[in-house]
């Protein structure tokens, strides 16, 4: 996917697709298909007729969130060339059932809530919190500085640090959070792109000081740079050299830290960004056959490195979509794996995917009708077979989720959990007529994709000429005016307003952190060993200039003697330059 020259692949799998449902036996006799075909019309023609002359027009159009149409009624028929045999089960190729054989009845998903914010110790105060409240997994956002990789006393930092996630600007910022947490008996996430390998060598550098073997750490680094550019815009490189760098992440943790997910593929950005579910579905997934190719450009086997290739995904409103996209998902995945790449590890075939629910479908308007969309989005990513889930709190349309806020959302997750019965069985929508029947068309319109991708000139070059980012723009755009024409109802927003001065107390974060941080900043250069340091440095630029090198070990010596996260930046600006995404409007 990441170049041009394989089209032929998905345009044959696309009409494979197609011509198997063709052929498929069906489970449904003939006769009584032709019956209910016979009741449906007539049903149209008399009841639905008569009902919809009585019945007041509706203005809305019935269509997904995707824009694919909707009959008022889903039968048999129409389902009746799905090849449920070829479904498989739970645990069983090609996994569209869910990854597990007894899913939720072994153990529950990963309960992991998105935190960070402030300083180190704020953070840590709040993942202990967590914990004590029944958090299974932890989960660190980042400050926009430490996003974009500069030290929180940098002049670009002011105003920002602490903002929007923790800051983090040496090794000694990741000690405090992690203070008080032993690393073997957690598994911790990373939201963090650009700067993933400095802060995955940070994580170490705590673990190596509480006497954790790096092999035994579990987690995730997100590290998914392709949909940086596609969506979340927050680069410091060209593409080339933050690939490289990420290939050097899949060699380094392939033999050093076997249990560490080393990039979460992330649709949830595309999402958020504008994009429909299949547009989320599609490329999210071309990005993950994009890093397969990564990992075998750089001499790695498949089955190697696949088992820590993560996915996470949005769950946002449009609750049966939401089912059908996680469903189509999963049996892609495996298919493609298995055909395209001849993978043939059961392990390496396993889509295992984090979701949160949709931030885009908060309304800063009536706050607390957010505890039920969040609510609605998180059963569908249970309903749809998620390993892991965060639950947004009610006031993050206003700010940083105050402590209140966030013990609701994962409530949310609990009571999904331990009284509604959903989790006792594997995947209880399978064998819904609407839910099938949309499975079959989010699979379908993804391999269209795939192809369209591969003749815009692979994944790397529809990101260069901007064609993935014009096609989320195109959907924002198509769903913002159906918002705004009425067409799609928001509560609160377009419909059942109220006049409300101020519905919530939210978290502040003042000048405090920044203060903070800069001081810690200042002792932590003065007490390094400065010649250290700039050796260090050296060793990580000697890396960059050659391409066959690894530059984690470099890196990960410069941590464990206190650089800096803008310093190792810095050295990379110098080597690889900066990029400019082109103009798509």
């Amino acid at each position: 996917m990441l170049r041009n020259g394989r089209e032929a692949y998905w345009r044959r799998k696309t009409k494979a697709v197609v011509e198997a449902r063709a052929k498929a036996g069906s489970m449904y006799d003939k006769r009584a298909l032709e019956s209910i075909k016979k009741g449906v019309r007539q049903w149209q023609e008399t009841v639905l007729r008569e009902w919809d002359v009585k019945a007041p027009r509706s203005a809305r159009d019935f269509q997904t969130a995707s824009a694919i149409p909707l009959k008022p009624l889903f039968t048999p028929v129409d389902v009746s060339d799905v090849d449920f045999a070829g479904q498989g089960f739970p645990g069983v190729f090609p996994y569209l059932r869910g990854v597990y054989p007894n899913m939720y009845r072994g153990r529950k998903w990963t309960m992991r809530m998105f935190s960070g914010f402030g300083t180190p110790e704020d953070t840590n105060r709040r993942l202990k919190l967590l914990l004590e409240h029944g958090e299974t997994g932890l989960s660190i956002a980042f400050d926009m500085p430490t996003l974009y990789g500069y030290d929180c006393d940098h002049q670009r930092a002011h105003g920002e640090v602490g903002r929007c996630g923790v800051n983090v600007s040496s090794l000694k910022d990741m000690e405090v959070i992690f203070e008080g947490i032993p690393l073997e008996g957690v598994s911790t996430s990373m939201t963090i792109n650009a700067p993933a390998t400095i802060l995955t060598c940070m994580y170490a550098g705590v673990a190596m000081r509480q006497g954790v073997p790096m092999e035994k750490l579990r987690g995730t680094v997100q590290a998914d740079m392709l949909k940086e550019y596609i969506a979340q815009k927050e680069w410091v490189y060209p593409p080339e050299a933050h690939l490289r760098l990420v290939r050097d992440l899949m060699v380094f943790c392939t033999k050093k830290m076997p249990l560490w997910n080393y990039v979460s593929i992330s649709g949830y950005h595309i999402r958020e960004a504008g994009s429909s579910a299949v547009q989320e579905l599609a490329f999210t997934l071309a990005d993950g056959f994009g890093y397969v190719e990564l990992g075998l450009e750089a001499g790695l086997k498949v089955e190697q490195f696949a088992p820590r290739l993560s996915f996470f995904f949005n769950s946002t409103m449009d609750f049966f979509e939401e089912i059908a996209k996680f469903r189509a998902a999963r049996r892609i995945w495996a298919t493609v794996l298995r055909e395209k790449y001849g993978v043939k590890d059961k392990r390496s075939l396993l889509m295992r995917f984090h979701t949160q629910t949709s931030g885009a479908s908060l309304t800063w308007q009536q706050p607390l009708n957010n505890i039920i969309r969040t609510t609605i989005e998180a059963l569908a990513a249970v309903l749809g077979g998620t390993q892991s889930l965060h639950t947004n709190s009610y006031d993050e349309a206003w700010a940083l989720p105050t402590e209140k806020a966030v013990e609701v959302a994962l409530r949310t997750q609990q009571i999904i959990a331990e009284e509604t019965g959903t989790p006792n069985v594997a995947d209880p929508l399978g064998g819904s007529y609407y839910v099938e029947w949309l499975t079959e068309q989010m699979e379908e319109e993804a391999y269209k994709y795939f192809d369209r991708i591969d003749s815009a000139g692979g994944l790397l070059k529809a990101i260069k000429t901007g064609y993935l980012q014009k096609e989320i723009a195109e959907n924002s755009y198509r769903l913002a005016k159906r918002v705004e024409d009425g067409r799609d109802s928001v509560v609160g927003v377009n419909k059942y307003e109220v006049d409300e001065k101020k519905p919530i107390d939210t978290l502040k974060i003042d000048f405090r952190a920044q203060r903070s941080q800069n001081r810690r900043l200042a002792r932590v250069r003065k007490e390094r060993d400065g010649a250290k340091v700039e050796a260090a440095l050296a060793k990580i630029a000697k890396a960059f200039e050659n391409e066959d090198a690894n530059s984690i070990y470099p890196m990960l010596e410069a941590v464990s003697e206190y650089a800096t996260l803008g310093e190792i930046i810095e050295v990379g600006r110098r080597a690889f330059g900066t990029w400019q995404e082109p103009v798509i409007i």
